[in-house]
């Protein structure tokens, strides 16, 4: 029912940025509460930020807070993760996740859909 595609990711040097996008396409896409996750090599997946459907709440993964910024172009139906001072322990895959349910959730298991990933690697 909802198709999650992300974008963005790369090779960066340290200290350096990207943003993140993912797009939402299926009947139901326009009213959904939005997360990132990552998982780095050998390491469970891990929440890293998340926004409530209408945008006016977030939440982040503590020690990311003040690099990482969510958003979200609801008419776009586009969530996006702006990733500043990137660092290499930030490499991972990181993922899109979606739920029509209301509020912020940090939990894997309160996401229905996922996008497929895109890698990002920080080198030092």
């Amino acid at each position: 029912q909802v198709h999650l595609v992300e974008s963005g990711g790369g090779l960066v040097q340290a200290g350096g940025s990207l943003r993140l996008s993912c797009a939402a396409s299926g009947r139901t896409a326009s009213n959904l509460r939005m997360g990132w996750f990552r998982q780095a090599p050998g390491k469970e997946r891990e929440f890293v930020a998340a926004i409530s459907r209408n945008g006016g709440s977030t939440y982040y993964k503590a020690s990311l807070k003040g690099r990482f910024t969510i958003s979200r172009d609801n008419a776009e139906r586009t969530t996006y993760l702006q990733m500043n001072s990137l660092k290499p322990e930030d490499t991972a895959v990181y993922y899109c996740a979606a739920d029509s349910r209301l509020g912020v959730a940090q939990t894997a298991s309160a996401y229905a859909y996922w996008g497929q990933g895109t890698q990002v690697t920080v080198s030092s």
